[in-house]
């Protein structure tokens, strides 16, 4: 076991590691970092080893880190998944189920992060659900029963309407049914989950039930009067109008009719009006309203103190039958009750434990709340809020809700008054939108109508026009213009649609027989382009024919660019292929890699090798070894020089250009050539290959090229070299030109026979000036030698900018210490840093610190053009303005190294080294 508190070096960790230490590149050092995580270790040998890795490979170190931050947040999760749990076994246990608590559990837990997917959230999930679900389901039972409830004394009200022995008869029905109800009734107060149930349907059940039984019992009791004063003439009648006079009629006594009370009695033989008239209400003497307006408020007064009391004296506990007694009082005085008690009375029904309330109080919030957004759909200027189809919407939305409120609540005719005057004066605004509204529709439709006469006309003038582009560009133009020519009604726009398919479809038929023209022309050169890329031996007029072909099409009928570009891709995917399968095959058919491009590739090896040593004077060794391998050196030396160039014919092999990158190959352009000496020397160039296979001809010696004078040649042509500017003529300068400046038609530019003269007398020939640089190269050659020499002039930089920046710490460290012996020496600080400048360099930082030279800094910053710190900026300008105003002194780009001098000889800060450090990147460099 490791002891964590002690930090392990790498000798100790990477056996521990699995060897992440010792791998050589980041590839294996992750492989051996996924294999090691496997194995489970603890996590302090893991932040050990980030704290090593970090610094080493920060992309195996993120994987390491990643890693860890997952372990952190499986501790986080256990502990969540802890406290969570705690709170829904506390939710389960509660003797009454808070719904609201069980509810919001999981949404809660969810947002805090804890794992509800994993034990033991996942079971308390499902725990609480069930028992929310049953809860719920308990509780539409207990609605269920109610309205239940509702509709059996519905069918007892009926049936004692009806005579007497069809009441008897479904007296025995009923009977099963109130039992049944009962019973089921029952069954709910017994469930596990009852007390969870909320206070309401208790209540609410047993409400029904009461009342229920109560008509019940009436019914019974009065159809057993019935029986028995149908078998008794002297029983007294039932209660129930109905079979009281069945009774009479069958005791042979007079059945009184019930007075009808109308306003205009219909007489006999007078036909019946199409409306019944309504009774005419007696009026109430005001006195009576304002006695009976007393009456009932003393009355539910004296009931609202009652259960207030009993609410004082029993904290929080249910009082169902106080708030029973003060429903029974606003159910026979409420509606000769004012407004003063409605929120006292909806209060203190709260407290009781009744979940609805004081309806009457609820209705009005919500009216008023109604009267508010009426109001508010104006401002006080009286100008609209919204938009005039969002205000009609809001108006028929206030509106409904008001007629619900109506139906089930008495009326407020304050609050009424004040919506209505809200909703009329909001509704002047939508009159005046929908007017607006009726001009735009017109306007519009009278734009659509111009817009398809347009293109009729446009139509007939372009019959004959094969400008496909043009026209393309104006059927466009005229979609975008019928797009956005505003809204219609969908009635008017579906007739308009129609009209305007048809029109457009006849002013587009010549474009749409263009275009499939087209694309059946483009088909045939499709299949071209397929028959030319299944060829044997590729042939690149043939595919430039065929492209210039595409383009011409292309560009004479435009298409749809999802059509063309697939038209495109098929055209192009087997002349791709050609060109993929004769670059595969070049490879194949290259010549064999001579003695001068095994030296170049063993020369670019060993430019690798030293490349990885991170050694300047190897890498640079290795570079002139490669450069001379280029050049043919190595051969030479290796060979004695003891063979001699053979034949100028060689030279001229060896002048021909280093690499040809294009697609043929340098075999091809042999191939090329051959025909053409042949029909120079007279032969027929269609009977080579005849010829060949009649007999074998010897390889022939190289073949002597008339070598062609180099005319105007400027420094080295080869790949990846400059091009200088050779001196010619007279002091350095081009040779004139007739018709230039100082020159005379037709006069001699030099000494020598002619015009032209000797000037290319003193050159080299062709083949002599290709000699310089070496043979030709192979392309597996080329290639390694020029990958080498990148690569190693990206480490020459790397180790550069690295040597600078220790060279600038040492000289920073050296100036915090006071130590002058410590500062680097002139070849590290390179040529821009001669002897004096850093033995003044020397002297300022071993004298005593001066005071802080803050313009100096300021001309270091200018020099090396690095920015100044925000609170310096002022001091920088003020500087600016100052030297220019100085005529003749030298520049901060040229007093740069007295100006460190001076910024030496001052005290060492944090910030001035700083600033001192970005200005010495630069200015060491140049």
């Amino acid at each position: 076991m490791t002891n964590p508190s002690k930090p392990l070096d790498l000798a100790n960790l990477d056996p521990l590691t699995a060897g992440i230490f010792q791998a050589t590149t980041s590839g294996d050092r992750s492989a051996r970092l996924r294999e090691w995580l496997q194995t489970g270790p603890n996590e302090a040998l893991l932040h050990e080893v980030y704290r090593e890795l970090s610094s080493k490979d920060k992309g195996v170190a993120k994987q390491l880190k990643e890693k860890i931050d997952e372990i952190k947040r499986s501790h986080g999760q256990e502990a969540l998944a802890s406290d969570w749990a705690q709170k829904a076994e506390l939710i389960l246990s509660a003797p009454r189920l808070n719904m609201a608590d069980a509810l919001a559990w999981q949404r809660d837990a969810a947002k805090a992060g804890a794992p509800l997917s994993r034990e033991p959230l996942a079971s308390l999930k499902v725990k609480l659900v069930e028992v929310v679900k049953g809860v719920e389901d308990l509780q539409h039972q207990v609605m269920v029963q109610r309205e239940s409830a509702v509709l059996l004394a519905q069918r007892i009200e009926v049936l004692s309407t009806k005579p007497i022995a069809e009441a008897e008869h479904g007296h025995a029905g009923l009977l099963n049914d109130v039992a049944q109800w009962q019973t089921q009734a029952q069954s709910l107060t017994v469930s596990a989950v009852w007390p969870s149930v909320d206070l309401k349907y208790p209540n609410q059940l047993d409400a029904a039930g009461k009342q229920m039984q109560a008509v019940w019992d009436g019914f019974s009791a009065a159809l057993a009067l019935a029986n028995l004063a149908l078998s008794d003439a002297s029983s007294a009648l039932p209660p129930v109008p109905v079979w009281a006079d069945e009774i009479r009629r069958q005791r042979g006594e007079a059945v009184h009719a019930p007075a009808v009370t109308t306003s205009n009695p219909v007489q006999p033989g007078a036909e019946k009006s199409d409306k019944a008239e309504k009774t005419v209400k007696p009026k109430i003497d005001p006195a009576q309203r304002q006695a009976m307006r007393e009456l009932a408020l003393q009355t539910v007064t004296h009931e609202l103190v009652s259960l207030e009391k009993q609410i004082t004296e029993n904290q929080g506990a249910a009082l169902p039958e106080a708030c029973i007694a003060l429903r029974n009082a606003l159910k026979t005085h409420g509606k000769n009750l004012d407004t003063s008690l409605d929120e006292r009375l909806h209060l203190a029904l709260k407290a009781a434990g009744d979940a609805e309330g004081w309806q009457r109080w609820l209705a009005d919030q919500v009216r008023l709340d109604l009267v508010t957004q009426a109001e508010a759909l104006l401002d006080d200027h009286k100008v609209p809020t919204v938009g005039g189809r969002k205000m009609q919407d809001k108006l028929r939305q206030l509106r409904d809700g008001w007629k619900q409120i109506d139906q089930g609540g008495l009326p407020n005719h304050a609050l009424w008054k004040r919506f209505d005057a809200a909703c009329n004066e909001a509704y002047k605004a939508v009159l005046a939108w929908l007017e607006q509204m009726k001009k735009d529709s017109a306007d519009q439709r009278a734009q659509r109508v111009a817009l398809m006469d347009e293109v009729k006309a446009w139509t007939a003038a372009h019959v004959e026009s094969d400008d496909w582009r043009a026209q393309l560009r104006a059927l466009h133009q005229f979609a975008d213009r019928w797009r956005n020519a505003g809204h219609l009604s969908e009635k008017a726009f579906g007739e308009m649609q129609s009209q305007w398919k048809g029109i457009f479809k006849a002013a587009a038929a010549r474009l749409e027989a263009a275009q499939k023209a087209s694309i059946e022309r483009r088909h045939a050169l499709i299949q071209e382009a397929q028959e030319v890329g299944a060829a044997p031996a590729l042939r690149i007029d043939a595919v430039k024919a065929l492209q210039q072909r595409w383009q011409v099409e292309a560009q004479s009928v435009p298409l749809d660019r999802k059509t063309e570009q697939k038209l495109w891709e098929v055209f192009r995917a087997p002349l791709d292929e050609a060109f993929q399968r004769k670059g595969a095959d070049r490879p194949q058919t290259a010549a064999p890699v001579s003695d001068h491009d095994r030296a170049v590739i063993e020369a670019s090896k060993a430019l690798d090798a030293a490349n990885a040593s991170g050694d300047v004077s190897q890498i640079r060794a290795a570079m002139a070894a490669l450069d001379a391998a280029l050049r043919g050196q190595a051969l030479q030396a290796k060979a004695g020089q003891s063979a001699p160039v053979s034949a100028p014919a060689v030279q001229v092999v060896a002048a021909e250009p280093v690499l040809d990158t294009d697609k043929d190959s340098a075999a091809e352009d042999a191939s090329d050539v051959a025909p053409a000496e042949e029909a120079q020397n007279g032969a027929d160039p269609s009977k080579t290959d005849e010829v060949s296979e009649q007999t074998p001809v010897p390889a022939p010696a190289a073949a002597i090229k008339p070598a062609k004078p180099v005319i105007a040649v400027r420094g080295d042509d080869r790949p990846g070299q400059k091009r200088t500017e050779a001196p010619s003529g007279r002091d350095g300068r081009r040779d004139a030109r007739p018709g230039e400046r100082g020159v005379r038609p037709g006069a001699d530019r030099g000494p020598g026979p002619g015009r032209g003269g000797d000037r290319f007398a003193d050159r080299a020939p062709r083949g002599d000036f290709r000699e310089d640089r070496g043979p030709r190269l192979g392309d597996a050659a080329f290639r390694a030698q020029r990958e080498a020499m990148e690569r190693a002039e990206m480490s020459l930089r790397k180790l550069a900018a690295q040597a600078h920046g220790e060279t600038l710490t040492r000289l920073m460290g050296a100036w915090q210490e006071r130590q002058a012996d410590a500062l680097p020496t002139s070849q590290e600080l390179g040529k821009a840093v001669p002897a004096p400048i850093r033995q003044a360099w020397v002297q300022a930082v071993g004298a005593e610190a001066k005071a802080p030279a803050d313009n100096a800094l300021l001309r270091l910053e200018m020099a090396a053009e690095v920015p100044t710190p925000a609170d310096q900026l002022n001091a920088r300008r003020a500087l600016q303005l100052q030297l220019l105003t100085q005529r003749n002194q030298p520049g901060p780009k040229e007093t740069w190294a007295q100006d460190v001098a001076q910024v030496l000889s001052g005290p060492h800060e944090e910030a001035t080294a700083r600033r001192l450090q970005n200005a010495l990147k630069n200015l060491l460099r140049s």
